[in-house]
This record gives C-alpha cells, sequence and structure tokens, in this order.
C-alpha cells in the first residue's frame, strides 16, 4: 500500500503545458476514465532534496502496439552509479518493444541511489518510488499487482533496499552486487523472489565481500542464503548454466524462490556483454 507523505508533488507529462498539483497522496483508485493512455512517455517528479526543489525524470517504455484488452506487467529498471536511466532503454527494448512488460526507468539524483553507502546523492528515494508508483497508477493496462525489479551495481543496492522496506515487487534481480551489512532482511521485510547475479572477476564489488564504496558487503553466496533464511526456504540445490553455477534455494515463504546466479569470469560490467542475461533474468522475474 501506498504510504502517505507531505512533500509537495508535482508531475509534468513530456510534451504537455498543463501542471498537475499534489499535495497530498490519497490512497484511492483512479477513475478508469480519466487515466492516460499507454504510450512511451516521460514524466517530471519534483521532490524537495536538500530544501531545493528537484525535477527528476522517469522513462517509460511501452509496447510498439498496445493491447487495450490486456494488462501488462511493469518492470522498473534502476542505473549504476554515474550512469543514466536511459541506458535501460538499449538493454530491455526487445522485452518492452513486443509487450512482455512495460519498462519504467526512473533517474537517479546526482546519477546515483541514496541506498547506505558514501553516495553523494541524500534524496529520500525511497519516497520518490513511491511517488513513480502513483505516477503510474494514472496509466490504462498496467498491471499493478505484477511489479519488478532491476537494477544493476548501486542500483542493486537499492534495489535490495526497497525490497527489504517495501512491498511493491513480486520479483527483483540484482545484478553485480549483493546484500550490504547495513541493509539486511528483518522480521518485517516481505518474501519477494530473488535472483542475485555476481561475476567472479568482479572487482568493483568483489563476489567474496568486503569494504567498498561506502558499504561492507556480504560475500556474494552468504547473501544469498541471507535471503533465504529470512524467507524460510528449506530446499537447496546447486544446478549448471553453461559453465557458470546455479544456487537455487526453494520452499520459500509465499512460494518464492531465491536464486544465485555465479558468473565465471564475469567482470563489473557483465550485464553489458552479455545479451542473453535478461533472457535468464526475465525468465525469473515472469514466473511470480
Amino acid at each position: 500500500m501506498i504510504r502517505y507523505f507531505f512533500f509537495l508533488l508535482m508531475i509534468f507529462s513530456c510534451g504537455s503545458s498543463q501542471e498537475t498539483e499534489v499535495s497530498e497522496f490519497v490512497d484511492q483508485p483512479v477513475n478508469i476514465d480519466t487515466k492516460k493512455n499507454l504510450q512511451d512517455d516521460v514524466v517530471f517528479i519534483s521532490q524537495i532534496i536538500d530544501g531545493s526543489l528537484v525535477q527528476r525524470e522517469v522513462l517509460i517504455e511501452a509496447p510498439d502496439f498496445v493491447d487495450v484488452t490486456k494488462n501488462y506487467p511493469i518492470v522498473i529498471a534502476f542505473h549504476g552509479r554515474n550512469t543514466l536511466n536511459d541506458t535501460w532503454i538499449n538493454k530491455l527494448n526487445r522485452y518492452t518493444s513486443r509487450g512482455d512488460f512495460i519498462g519504467v526507468y526512473p533517474q537517479g539524483y546526482l546519477k546515483t541511489w541514496n541506498s547506505g553507502g558514501n553516495e553523494p546523492s541524500t534524496a529520500n528515494d525511497i519516497e520518490f518510488i513511491d511517488s513513480v508508483i502513483v505516477e503510474l497508477g494514472k496509466y490504462k493496462n498496467l498491471d499493478m499487482e505484477r511489479m519488478y525489479g532491476i537494477g544493476t551495481s548501486n542500483g542493486s543496492s537499492m534495489i535490495n533496499k526497497l525490497a527489504i522496506e517495501t512491498s511493491y515487487f513480486k520479483a527483483v534481480s540484482p545484478i553485480v552486487s549483493q546484500l550490504s551489512r547495513s541493509n539486511l532482511p528483518n522480521q518485517n521485510t516481505n518474501p519477494v523472489a530473488v535472483l542475485q547475479i555476481n561475476g567472479s572477476a568482479d572487482t568493483t564489488i568483489p563476489i567474496n565481500g568486503g569494504p567498498k564504496l561506502g558499504y561492507v558487503f556480504l560475500d556474494a553466496l552468504e547473501s544469498a542464503t541471507t535471503w533465504a533464511e529470512a524467507f524460510s526456504c528449506d530446499n537447496f540445490i546447486i544446478n549448471k548454466i553453461g559453465d557458470d553455477d546455479i544456487y537455487i534455494f526453494k520452499n520459500c515463504d509465499d512460494s518464492k524462490e531465491v536464486h544465485y546466479l555465479r558468473i565465471e569470469d564475469g567482470e563489473h560490467n557483465l550485464h553489458w556483454g552479455n545479451p542473453n542475461l535478461f533472457d535468464i533474468v526475465w525468465g525469473f522475474l515472469m514466473r511470480f
């Protein structure tokens, strides 16, 4: 359920001169007759950060042809540190264009996510994503009950934080990052399916964890095990995907699963040179 909060929010639709002002969130459905048609879009969400009003961009990627008889699942994707949200367009375009899901790509403040480490951003990014989800509720043909999250690097830390602190996502996939000591599942964390992906040759966020970038990361397998223990998983197996090991924890709370894919010789940019990686990611997410 979307929480109430009381900073001034203004949302501007790209290409429109009409300004919508929302001073308070209300947990009520938007009338279908007033909802916007689903299409590629850019919206700007204003947020108070360090006393200044900042407009933050969100890209929405819709199918080439929208089937108005169906509702589409949503994937919110979080970029890494010092990159932009539009990098997700090329990575996920083949899925969004054919209608597998709607891609939603928010922009981190100062090109980072305030996920608990040594980041320059002081933005309340949980609050920002609350606002993004309110905006998504204004579009037709979206299935708000099938929402998934993907992140890379700093974006993965943000995905982990959202999975721990909110109940928005049915499943998430943090890529080239793992849980940190300061951001662990707790008794209030709702069960969520997790596909964690790490590269064995990653030197930016090493697979064996430790202090890096203002975080103290868990070992990657320890991270997956921590998720599994939080959700009471009681069945563990190891399979192969080519030369790579995938650790699978099943029989978790709420029929969730936790998977950890260890990519041999994979570096921190493994998601750039692996076009089939997102087939694995989407194949996992769509099951939940």
